[in-house]
């Protein structure tokens, strides 16, 4: 069974814009799924730190990782309110006017207290779910992890239960007074896209670029 839609509070629900608004799971899955960088927000001593790093999506759990030493790792595991955003840029929308100059994308703020992962066997399986959401198939060509990079190597557990996504699609809304202004308007299309693979230049010789390489894109748009 499914889990079910998230439900809007008082601190996930978007104000602003309303209709642009999404809080079916699908939706938030789905853009925690294309994104590459998530954004972690915190405080330490009253002074907030938000970070760049990557996750992975695991059925209703978002896991993140990083050094031991890692600040935010070891404040984050002791369990204070966390925040958790991704963006995806789609476009840029060009207005009539400079004001209704817009952007359209897709983005997600999960908000909750975040659990260090002890468990081996969960620890094992969300570095190699953040391996594979960053490159699909990777984990089954390099070496996993040894026992003191595990060691070195801190999971935190987000359960995605209090989250919202915002969405904006189509062209620039301008004032009917603007129409006529002889000024273009639209939307620059903007998408992530590889380019050709580099090889390492200590790469052995004869090694043939791997399937996850080769051919290598992000999650389609749903």
């Amino acid at each position: 069974m499914s889990a079910p839609d998230f439900v809007a509070t008082d601190r996930t629900a978007v104000r602003r814009l309303p209709k642009r608004a999404a809080y079916d799971r699908p939706t938030v899955e789905a853009i925690l799924d294309e994104a590459l960088v998530c954004h972690v927000g915190f405080v330490v001593d009253g002074q907030p730190y938000v970070i760049p790093t990557i996750h992975a999506r695991v059925g209703d759990r978002l896991y993140v990782h990083g050094s031991a030493a890692s600040r935010m790792l070891r404040t984050l595991g002791a369990g204070p309110p966390v925040c958790v955003t991704v963006t995806i840029l789609d476009g840029l929308v060009l207005a009539r006017s400079a004001f209704h100059h817009s952007m359209n994308y897709r983005s997600v703020v999960v908000l909750g207290r975040a659990r260090r992962v002890d468990d081996p066997g969960e620890k094992s399986a969300a570095l190699e779910a953040i391996v594979e959401h960053v490159v699909p198939g990777r984990s089954r060509e390099a070496r996993g992890p040894d026992e003191r990079e595990l060691a070195a190597t801190s999971v935190l557990r987000l359960d995605l239960v209090e989250a919202s996504a915002k969405v904006r699609t189509g062209p620039p809304l301008d004032d009917e007074a603007d129409m006529e202004l002889p000024v273009w308007a639209g939307v620059i299309p903007l998408r992530l896209a590889a380019g050709e693979p580099v090889p390492d230049p200590r790469l052995l010789a004869g090694l043939e670029v791997p399937p996850s390489v080769r051919g290598y894109r992000r999650p389609a748009k749903r």
